[in-house]
């Protein structure tokens, strides 16, 4: 009879033992999946927030280099030094009025075509940094955290009109702190219990 007892009570000690192995297994498997999913969704959020940030310089070089008063009133000048060459050559020439001002403003006009075409050359350079948003967004978009969906849904939104940088700037700052919440390691049982007791005092 003894030897009976001590055999259940073996079997009860081992079925235990393994019992209590398997929780620690699964629990450390669990900590270290969430550990490498909150390092994934930082990585994926740094792609991101890089791309969003390449955009904005992309913009900002373009509107100093072709839409600021300066570079108007450039090409400006440029084009009335275009005109007044174009129609002086052809008066030399021997040309009548009407062709001078029609050479010069033949001029006019292919210097502008010139302008419009490296102007155009420059937003097209924008199409990569977006594209490069939009491709770092895609896995956000998985995400299984919600705030981090909408959050990257409001980013990209605001990416459409580049120009409004007060709205891309706070849904930027929304991505970060959505981003950050869910980066937050969770707490234990043990850690939340001694939370809301610190709280409750």
């Amino acid at each position: 009879m003894d030897k009976l007892i001590e055999l259940a009570s073996t079997l009860v000690s081992g079925a235990f033992i393994a019992l209590l192995v398997a929780w620690l297994t699964n629990r450390s498997r669990n900590r270290q999946e969430q550990q490498a999913e909150i390092g994934a969704l930082r990585v994926k959020a740094d792609a991101m927030t890089v791309a969003v940030m390449e955009l904005q310089g992309a913009v900002a070089a373009n509107r100093l280099l072709w839409e600021g008063p300066a570079e108007r009133a450039r090409t400006s000048v440029l084009t009335v030094l275009a005109f007044t060459g174009g129609a002086a050559r052809a008066r030399i020439a021997g040309g009548t009025d009407v062709q001078s001002g029609l050479v010069g403003f033949g001029r006019a006009a292919e210097l502008l075509s010139r302008e419009r075409v490296a102007s155009k050359q420059t937003v097209a350079a924008v199409r990569e940094p977006l594209t490069r948003a939009a491709t770092a967004a895609a896995p956000l978009m998985r995400s299984s955290d919600p705030a981090v969906v909408t959050a990257t849904e409001q980013l990209l939104n605001a990416l459409s009109d580049v120009e409004d940088t007060a709205r891309l700037e706070n849904a930027l700052e929304a991505f970060g702190r959505a981003v950050n919440a869910a980066t937050v390691p969770r707490l234990s049982w043990r850690a939340r219990r001694e939370a809301r007791r610190c709280g409750a005092r």
